[in-house]
């Protein structure tokens, strides 16, 4: 047996194993959300929502939604975050040195006035330039601050520190929230008596193609261009299964930087957000659980299926390039400075099977995947390739996949049901099967560049400009 076929049967049998460890992990997945889905919707059908939504003792709630550049679409946002059915909330908006004109539309359309405002220094950040608030008592909730410019983690950091509230909803400014999101996501924090709720999020859906009047969601719509159609079938799969699944577990590391709610004590405790790297929402949530292993207090990370908040999404290979590189150096940054929990079992379901999933499935699989197919260029070249056995094994990895898509589509119709027409939910199974030929090899290819990137110490957050939402014709 020659040195290559060695090579060739250890990279073979290599990569099926990762790969059947890969698809179980995603079988296990998919299986174990069906329970927690069905728990939530049974529990969430005897839920009053308008008894909460006026108490005085709902749980007090701070926005904080920081904006750079953000001036197509912050007064619609605004008036969106503004229109929230809570009682107990407070609206900031931190805009972060925006060189556009963010500040001033606000400062015109909420009739703005700088304000006298101590700024409790709990966290260190930038310099606030002012704070300023609505000479207008409809606008009484709405804060606006404006800063020195330090990026997302900085500018939310500021937010704690003016926050009166006891809970903080972190949310990019550029979403669009359901009128019920707030008394949905202030839901875990009230009914768990047991462990303490440090952190909640819901599901994320993409507005593109929808129609928006007055800060509000009127008319949901399936994306028209491919791009933003394809990120609609891969957040169903990753929030209505993946999360849900580990929220089951309470091993969820992750809680979406588009919305979220967070303990405002516990977050102060553990620092805030950290400035040192791009995936600042990741890094915060598998801080404050390490926190709370290490003071030893039970706890619960928590994430409920309702599809809450709606946010752009990328729709350009440019943007969308700049997202996935900055989402993979944020993984990577997150795990190298946790790494004192992998396989730690100080650190229980979290450094046992979380962070070493996070690592050997998020983290590894487009490393992976790329190397395979750069073997598998070699081997085809030197004329090594099994070409029955490699035509199997693709075909069986692309129908999971398909299928594994399928099910999430099916999942979103039997629960929430957002894109009601047939053509819609066709829409979404084609591209299902178009997604590995396209969608799946770009963010791989973005991925492996994050990598590159963080090693040559680039740690620039890419801009992301926005087309604006649809408004409602007239």
């Amino acid at each position: 047996m020659s040195w290559q076929t060695i090579l060739l049967d250890i990279f073979t049998y290599g990569l099926l194993l990762y790969s059947v460890l890969l698809l179980s992990g995603y079988l296990f997945i998919g299986a174990y959300s069906i329970g927690e889905v069905r728990n939530y919707l049974r529990k969430n059908s005897f839920t009053d929502y308008r008894v909460l939504a006026g108490s005085n003792e709902s749980p007090s709630i701070s926005i904080l939604a920081p904006a750079y550049n953000e001036g197509a679409n912050i007064i619609e946002n605004v008036r969106s975050l503004l229109s929230i059915n809570y009682n107990n909330l407070e609206v900031i908006i931190i805009n972060d040195g925006s060189k556009d004109d963010s500040l001033e539309k606000l400062i015109n359309a909420y009739d703005l006035y700088k304000a006298d405002f101590f700024v409790n220094p709990q966290i260190h950040t930038k310099p606030v330039r002012g704070v300023y608030k609505s000479n207008k008592a409809v606008y009484r909730k709405l804060i606006v601050v404006d800063k020195q410019n330090g990026g997302k983690a900085d500018a939310l950091n500021v937010g704690i520190n003016i926050a009166q509230n006891s809970y903080i909803v972190c949310i990019d400014v550029d979403c669009i929230l359901e009128q019920d999101a707030l008394l949905k996501l202030a839901k875990p924090f009230l009914e768990t008596t047991e462990k303490r709720v440090i952190a909640t999020g819901g599901v994320i859906r993409i507005a593109n193609s929808c129609e928006v009047e007055n800060g509000r969601l009127v008319k949901v719509n399936l994306p028209r261009q491919f791009l933003p159609r394809v990120q609609t079938l891969e957040y169903i799969r990753a929030f209505l299964l993946g999360r849900m699944a580990w929220s089951r577990l309470n091993g969820l590391l992750l809680i979406s930087g588009a919305f979220g709610a967070f303990d405002r004590d516990i977050v102060i405790k553990c620092g805030g957000y950290n400035h040192n790297t791009v995936g600042e929402d990741m890094e915060l949530v598998v801080r404050m659980r390490r926190y709370m292993e290490e003071q030893n207090e039970p706890y619960k990370v928590s994430f409920i299926p309702d599809p809450l908040c709606w946010t752009e999404a990328p729709a350009s290979f440019k943007i969308l390039g700049r997202q996935r590189n900055r989402w993979t150096r944020g993984t990577i940054e997150t795990l190298q400075m946790h790494k004192v929990m992998f396989f730690n079992p100080k650190y229980r379901l979290l450094g046992m099977v979380s962070y070493p999933y996070w690592f050997f499935f998020e983290f590894l699989a487009p490393i992976v995947e790329f190397l395979g197919m750069v073997a598998f260029l070699i081997f085809v070249l030197l004329g090594l390739i099994h070409w029955t056995f490699f035509l199997g094994l693709l075909f069986f990895i692309f129908s999971f996949g398909f299928l594994y898509s399928v099910f999430a589509i099916l999942m979103e119709v039997l629960t929430y049901n957002q894109y009601k027409r047939s053509r819609d939910i066709l829409m979404l199974v084609l591209t299902a099967f178009v997604e590995p030929f396209i969608f799946h090899p770009f963010v791989v290819w973005s991925a492996v560049m994050g990598n590159i990137d963080l090693l040559r110490k680039k740690n620039a957050w890419g801009e992301m400009t926005r087309q604006g939402f649809t408004k409602k014709p007239n």
